[in-house]
């Protein structure tokens, strides 16, 4: 399989545009380019039987995040809400921008 690229990065602020947390905010954890998914902190909540590893752990049922599709989340700008990312070449330096208002992300 090979990467998939995308314009975004990890600590990156995103609102989730479709599926069961349509409308929620986080911010990225991780993301995995080659299946193309993010883990989104706090959204897409699952519940999954942990086993006891050692003496002071405590085994049972807790709750994580699972990882969403790249297509299901876009990044939140400041002024104008959840937008796609541009990029702007300023001499050597490169940046992305919002492509609604052209604010830095």
């Amino acid at each position: 399989m090979s990467d998939v690229t995308t314009k975004l990065r990890k600590e990156d602020l995103v609102q989730v545009v479709a599926g069961k947390d349509r409308g929620k905010k986080g911010k990225i954890i991780t993301i995995d380019r080659v299946k193309g998914r993010v883990i989104v902190g706090g959204c897409n909540m699952v519940k999954k039987a942990m086993k006891k590893r050692k003496q002071t752990d405590r085994g049972g049922i807790v709750e994580i995040e699972a990882a969403l599709h790249l297509s299901n989340v876009m990044i939140v700008c400041s002024k104008c809400g959840p937008t796609r990312i541009g990029y702007k070449i300023d001499g050597e330096k490169k940046s992305r921008v919002c492509r609604k208002c052209g604010g830095a992300l």
